[in-house]
């Protein structure tokens, strides 16, 4: 899986399935019935990957990671600390002035000069700040941005209740990290919140416990392949018996996988190549991804534990902000999603957007989950609209560097 409610999940649950000659008996956990979502998911891997030499391969997987610039900006480290005590990471990029020195301030009639707009990133399940490579090469500069890396993800700590206390991940609470992380990087001036996925419902999840923050500061909403409840429907594109197979077993199998976490990584490494396939199926739509990207995406669901997996997966069935969308009806909102995800279908999108009539509903044809790396032009050109109609960038601001999913980036 890409990231998102279900995706990471259904990635493990088929490398486990993969996986049966190898360490299936050792672990005793894994079934049939994973099996069948294996089967469902790699068919359309299998046979790329029976021409092409395992050695060859993981050579492939090693010059990419070495030359791939994606993940590889960085700004100005800070963190904050949840209600729990987590430690949250976030990194600002400020807005760079012209001429490259500081501006001077001025008062004019005891006025201070207005604060600049926040443009606030918030990732995805199973990913990390990064996965906004190319919005934020091209907003940089531009327009005064925080990138953050949700709790027990990136460089954020693990979540002290859940490792201390065992107390389940759930959306609220990913609400409330945001509004740390808001604390400490952009205490004041205007903000602008933008979601992928998990961080889009972690956007409505603040709306729903903070409304009195959004009426007061936030002037533009971004939901990026996002959902606001129902999740338990999706099928993920799999046929009747996988997706039942998936709900039945898919909670148990990974709450005792998470708990056999050393076990299971060897299993996910003895398994890259498959685990690889289903992530590209579950993450991009489009045939001609750059590879470099595909690792890219790779690296940050691989770079996630399967105890985090584990413990964050029933938060998203449980999942339901339709009611916060209300606080988002006043400002400008764009809600963008790919026709091809599999993971939060872009039905989803267009019931947010049924819900706020006045939303600009973007639907991008031939993209995946993860629109933002797969078709980043059209993500970026439209939040670029959005930071203009919210005030956030003058009008004529030049927005660029961000290319293509097949262009190195500036």
């Amino acid at each position: 899986m890409s990231e998102s409610s279900a995706e990471a999940a259904l990635a493990v649950a088929a490398a486990t399935g993969a996986a049966a000659g190898n360490w299936r008996r050792a672990t005793g956990i894994a079934g049939a019935a994973i099996g069948v979502v294996a089967a469902g998911a790699a068919a359309g891997v299998a046979l790329e990957r029976m021409t092409v030499g395992r050695g060859m391969r993981k050579k492939a997987r090693l010059a990419l990671d070495s030359a791939g610039p994606y993940g590889s900006l960085r700004g100005m480290p800070g963190k904050a600390y949840a209600d729990d005590g987590t430690e949250l990471y976030y990194e600002v990029d400020e807005v760079e002035p012209e001429g490259g020195s500081a501006p001077r301030r001025r008062r004019l009639f005891g006025r201070k000069a207005p604060l600049p707009v926040t443009v606030v990133f918030s990732h995805g399940y199973c990913l990390s700040q990064d996965s906004w490579h190319f919005q934020r090469a091209a907003l940089r500069g531009v327009v005064r941005t925080v990138h953050w890396d949700q709790r027990s993800h990136g460089r954020s700590g693990r979540g002290v209740r859940q490792v201390q206390d065992g107390v389940p991940v759930d959306i609220d609470q990913l609400g409330r990290d945001l509004k740390a992380v808001i604390d400490a990087a952009a205490p004041e001036g205007p903000l602008v919140l933008v979601g992928h996925s998990m961080g889009g419902m972690t956007v409505m999840a603040l709306a729903d416990q903070y409304p009195e923050l959004v009426a007061e500061r936030v002037v533009a909403v971004a939901l990026v392949g996002t959902s606001s409840g129902r999740l338990g429907e999706v099928n993920f594109g799999l046929p009747v018996a996988g997706v039942n197979a998936v709900r039945r077993v898919l909670p148990g199998l990974l709450k005792a996988l998470g708990q056999r976490a050393e076990l299971v990584e060897k299993g996910r490494q003895a398994t890259a190549d498959l685990f690889a396939g289903i992530i590209k199926r579950y993450s991009f739509a489009s045939r001609d991804v750059d590879p470099a990207v595909a690792r890219f995406a790779e690296r940050m669901i691989e770079g996630t534990p399967i105890d985090v997996v584990a413990e964050f997966y029933p938060a998203f069935t449980d999942h339901d902000k339709t009611e916060a969308l209300a606080h988002f009806s006043d400002l400008p909102v764009l809600v963008l999603a790919g026709i091809g995800d599999l993971v939060t279908p872009s039905e989803h999108s267009e019931a947010i957007a049924g819900l706020l009539p006045d939303a600009e509903l973007v639907l991008v044809p031939d993209a995946g989950h993860l629109v933002m790396l797969e078709h980043p032009e059209v993500v970026t050109d439209r939040l670029a609209d959005l930071l203009t109609r919210a005030g956030a960038v003058p009008a004529g601001a030049t927005v660029g560097g961000y290319g293509s999913s097949t262009a190195q980036p500036g």
